[in-house]
């Protein structure tokens, strides 16, 4: 009976240790979440470039190179006169992490404006670990329609639009706000407020 208990008592001590190193375990990596996170905030936020533009699935370098075929100007056209253009690009944000621990984001909310007006918002889910003294890049899928904004000036706009676009993929008329966010355990953090990132100079 002796040694039963003894058993009993070993196996609860056993269990009890397996619980608290596993406790230990999880704190840990909390914690570790959490400087991630921190860390976060000391990284640099900027509007690397504007990529695979198109508008009324027309390439903005067809409008802007001259090279307009029949079937573009047929989208064109058709697009303005139902007030329906749609605008499909990629927004790349780099990231800076110019520690030297790495940094963690979950997601990142989004808000794009054109000509200051807010045009678009979404939610990029994917997680990214910023690797100290490196730079990453996050892509942001934006699909949005410019109908309502340029029906007042005529086709003349859209052209202006897709002229403002310097060489490396940069234009004045596309601002953004972005706002990271971590999981830490089972709760989200996110910034208290939207990054409004600088633009980088385009033609007007």
């Amino acid at each position: 009976m002796y040694l039963c208990g003894m058993k009993k008592i070993t196996l609860v001590f056993l269990v009890a240790g397996s619980i608290l190193l596993s406790s230990c375990d999880v704190v840990l990596q909390m914690l570790n979440q959490a400087a991630s996170v921190a860390n976060l905030t000391n990284c640099d936020f900027s509007l690397k470039n504007v990529s695979d533009v198109s508008v009324a699935g027309v390439n903005v370098k067809n409008l802007t190179q001259g090279n307009l075929t029949a079937t573009d100007v047929v989208k064109l056209v058709a697009a303005y006169q139902s007030k329906q253009v749609p605008l499909a690009m990629n927004v790349n944000v780099n990231i800076k992490n110019p520690t030297e621990t790495e940094a963690a984001m979950t997601a990142m909310d989004w808000i794009l404006a054109i000509d200051g007006k807010d045009m678009a918002n979404g939610v990029n889910s994917k997680s990214y670990t910023i690797k100290p003294s490196t730079t990453t890049t996050v892509p942001l899928g934006v699909n949005t329609d410019l109908g309502q904004l340029f029906s007042k000036e005529g086709l003349e706009s859209l052209k202006n639009f897709a002229s403002s676009f310097n060489n490396e993929g940069i234009s004045s008329k596309v601002g953004l706000r972005v706002k990271p966010s971590m999981n830490v355990g089972t709760q989200t953090i996110a910034f208290p407020n939207y990054i409004k990132l600088e633009k980088k100079t385009g033609k007007s």
